[in-house]
């Protein structure tokens, strides 16, 4: 494999990463939010926004639309992951009294914990809205 090559996938990969992991997180946050999607609401509507479902649902929301678009990814992606780690400690663990993600139905908030919190460290990448404004600078 070339670094040149290596370069490319990775790119590729990590990009790949957050367009789909931002749009499932968009999808989640929609369905609380907006009750599209099927709703998780009366009637399958959307949530009451004064709730801890309506808050979780207008945070995914904005932030899966800024992460998919890649823009303001690192401060966007660390509160995310604060948001899926509070909602797996409280909501999982903290509702069903199981540590174990197996047994509390707590894989994906778990996962999403750890991607948000590896965007916030690497950034979005160049194929972001963050990567062209940076290009634009420099």
């Amino acid at each position: 494999m070339t670094p040149e090559f290596d370069a490319r996938f990775k790119t590729v990969a990590l990009t790949a990463l957050r367009i789909a992991a931002g749009a499932a997180y968009f999808v989640h946050g929609a369905q609380k939010a907006l009750g599209w999607f099927g709703g998780m609401g009366p009637n399958h509507s959307a949530v009451d926004l004064m709730t801890r479902f309506g808050a979780a649902g207008i945070m995914e929301t904005a932030f899966g639309a800024l992460l998919i678009a890649g823009l303001l990814t690192r401060p966007v992606a660390f509160l995310a992951s604060g948001e899926m780690a509070v909602t797996y400690f409280w909501m999982h663990w903290g509702g069903s009294g199981h540590m174990w993600w197996w047994e509390n139905h707590g894989e994906l908030p778990l996962l999403y914990t750890f991607i948000w919190l590896l965007f916030s460290a690497y950034g979005a990448g160049p194929v972001s809205l963050d990567g062209a404004l940076a290009r634009r600078k420099s």
